[in-house]
């Protein structure tokens, strides 16, 4: 039994280490069609960089050629031959190295683009799952509010029938709600520019899809695992070997020939032992002396630089943007304290109106004006932290194994 017990508390902590650290539960919200788009294009990047690694390899050279004379009187004269034969360097003064290593570096550098594009585009269907969520707070927040506004009307046209108020009051009163009824309106539009939205990335029902849970992470595994600042860096090392091809371009290389061909000999070189079969192979020593040689190794070695300095740019603003959602969240927590203590305060006043009107001192109106405005602040604090989520996800979609 006590063995039994292990187990299970092993597989339970298996199954909470197989959960993607920052909640990645919505990877498949993409469309087929374009899900389908992001694993061609990283196939093809497979392809074109295992393509690029070998573009060091000279082709083999196949050749068939037939020729008719006419020279000899009365005849014509049909000879073919049939050749194979190469011309590979085996020696570019590291080149071929570092045009390996470079095919590397373009590869990473390509599926990390690859991947962070496809992030952004699952971020961009997350966002809009939250601001339906949102929309939809929204909409019952304005409802209560509207329900307020009628309220605050058909009190104050008492008041001011019974000559105890001035009509600038019922004009605003008016005027608050036809605001709350257009911006109600300008929600429910809002809705479906969402709806449609979503549906140009993704062919699944938002209603059935759960929002994820997002925690803000460290800013050492930000920085660590950002997508952004790999793929400059990965830049970097490629335009480094890129460098280094360049420079050994110029320098000395050694290729290997050889041919073989089997063709049919003239007849005017009969019995002069000529082989129809034979080889021709050798060796080539060469370097070229090119006027511009040095103007294209500094251009690519200031790319080079560019590069880098790109990827200590980027490290800034990676540190910027972690601390902007950081502040972000500081001041939306200060919103959710107040909306607290907003609520505190209705509750306190709703139960007071409440009693008041069983005392007959107040009215069902005053009762139902309180538990609107209370219910108005529990929204607040829900549209608040949906906010936290959305200042989030900026995150999350620019690092590795998220969403």
């Amino acid at each position: 039994m006590k063995d039994s017990s292990v187990l299970k508390r092993l597989f339970l902590l298996c199954s909470l280490v197989a959960i993607p650290l920052f909640g990645d539960v919505l990877k498949d919200i993409l469309s087929t069609n374009k899900t389908l788009m992001f694993e061609y294009e990283l196939e093809r990047n497979e392809l074109e960089s295992d393509k690029l690694s070998k573009s060091w390899i000279n082709p083999v050279i196949l050749r068939y050629s037939q020729n008719h004379s006419t020279q000899f009187p009365g005849q014509t004269i049909k000879t073919g031959s049939y050749t194979v034969s190469i011309d590979q360097p085996i020696f570019r003064s590291g080149g071929i190295y570092y045009a390996i290593k470079y095919a590397d570096a373009f590869r990473s550098a390509n599926r990390t683009d690859i991947i962070l594009k496809r992030r952004q585009m699952i971020g961009d269907a997350v966002s809009i799952l939250f601001q339906l969520r949102k929309n939809a707070l929204q909409q019952k927040k304005l409802t209560l509010q509207i329900a307020n506004d009628k309220i605050d009307i058909y009190q104050k046209r008492d008041s001011y029938n019974a000559g105890l108020l001035d009509s600038s009051f019922l004009d605003q009163a008016i005027l608050k709600k036809s605001q709350d009824e257009a911006s109600l309106l300008e929600l429910k539009l809002n809705l479906l520019e969402l709806k449609q939205n979503f549906s140009l990335l993704s062919d699944k029902d938002p209603a059935t899809l759960k929002l994820p849970k997002l925690k803000l992470i460290s800013k050492e595994s930000y920085r660590a695992h950002n997508l952004e600042l790999k793929r400059d860096a990965m830049i970097a090392e490629e335009l480094e070997y890129q460098e280094n091809m360049t420079i050994a371009k110029y320098l000395p290389s050694i290729s290997l020939q050889g041919q073989y061909t089997d063709g049919d000999l003239n007849p005017l070189w009969g019995g002069s032992g000529i082989k129809e079969r034979y080889y021709n192979y050798g060796f080539t020593i060469s370097m070229p002396l090119d006027i511009n040689s040095f103007t294209d190794i500094e251009s690519n070695k200031v790319a080079k630089l560019r590069a880098k300095t790109q990827v200590l740019d980027r490290k800034e603003t990676v540190d910027e943007e972690y601390a902007w959602v950081q502040n972000s969240l500081n001041i939306l927590e200060r919103k959710i304290a107040l909306a607290k203590k907003d609520e505190k305060v209705y509750s306190s006043l709703y139960h007071l109106t409440k009693n008041l009107a069983q005392a007959g001192e107040k009215t069902s109106l005053d009762v139902a004006v309180m538990r609107n405005s209370l219910k108005i602040r529990k929204l607040d604090q829900k549209i608040y932290e949906i906010d936290k989520q959305i200042q989030l996800l900026k995150l999350y979609i620019r690092v590795e194994n998220v969403l």
